[in-house]
């Protein structure tokens, strides 16, 4: 296996395994808000790493930790689970699914990256396949929900083209403990306002938290800024199409759940979208 299919397998275990948070954050953490999920994903998962990596930040890595962790943690987190309760999945799916085209444009405007035609055509390709797999005709829409939508994707692509800007003078787990800190952190006076009280833990929620926490955050974080520091921010940023591909995937192959003609053209194109995009960056 060469190093960049290395890299890049590595790298898509992170969209892969986030594909399960929509499923596990209405069936197991239903009575918790948007903001709670989202610090109690974060905030246990960087303190576990900080006593693992034993290293704080040093000089202008205080700054840089705590706006990369506002942008890939706090506010990304906070807008993806305030958009997985108030949409439908598919609607919620289609519109972080703009992320990598967004990515693009600040590449080329933050890292003097090569704007390339077929790049935006991969990214508006990949939004269609999203749409394809995730949308049905009875999907409801709501503006805060798409508003909150939109944020977490810009937010994120940000996040990603200032993370390979900003590359860390150390290991890819201590930077992945810095900004899971910093981003929980932030996230504590949002809570404290918006969400004083929180349900009783069950032994479900209990399963959901971990979940997200030691798995969807402390792993997948580290493997997806690991990726960031090898690859191109348009290649990271088009596997992030692979977070609907999963959930669709799972609902067929864990819920009975079948797939429609369009939901196949659907995951065509998304494939065909992410292939594109590693062929623009070789």
């Amino acid at each position: 296996m060469t190093s960049k299919i290395l890299d890049l397998s590595m790298t898509a275990v992170a969209p892969v395994v986030w594909g399960s948070t929509y499923i596990v954050t209405t069936q197991l953490l239903a009575g918790f808000s948007p903001m709670a999920v989202a610090l109690l994903r974060a905030l246990p998962a960087g303190l576990l790493l900080l006593v693992i990596v034993r290293r704080l930040p040093a000089g202008v890595w205080w700054l840089r930790s705590f706006i990369l962790g506002a942008l890939n943690i706090s506010i990304f987190l906070s807008m993806l689970f305030v958009a997985a309760y108030r949409l439908p999945g598919g609607v919620a799916g289609t519109v972080l699914a703009s992320q990598p085209l967004i990515v693009i444009f600040l590449a080329s405007l933050l890292l003097s990256a090569r704007l390339r035609l077929l790049a935006v055509l991969g990214a508006l390709v990949g939004i269609g396949g999203v749409a394809l797999l995730v949308l049905t005709p009875s999907a409801a829409l709501d503006g805060i929900g798409i508003l909150a939508g939109l944020a977490g994707a810009i937010s994120m692509a940000f996040g990603i083209t200032l993370s390979r800007k900003w590359q860390p003078p150390v290991s890819p787990l201590t930077f992945t403990a810095w900004q899971l800190t910093a981003g929980g952190l932030l996230l504590v006076p949002a809570v404290l306002l918006a969400a004083p009280s929180m349900p009783v833990p069950t032994g479900a929620n209990f399963l959901g938290l971990a979940w997200l926490g030691l798995v969807g955050a402390a792993l997948t974080y580290a493997l997806w800024f690991r990726g960031i520091g090898r690859l191109a921010p348009s290649v990271v940023s088009s596997l992030l199409l692979l977070s609907p591909l999963t959930a669709v995937l799972l609902g067929w192959g864990f819920l009975g759940e079948s797939l429609t003609a369009p939901q196949m053209a659907g995951i065509a194109l998304v494939v065909a979208s992410i292939w594109l995009s590693q062929r623009v960056n070789t």
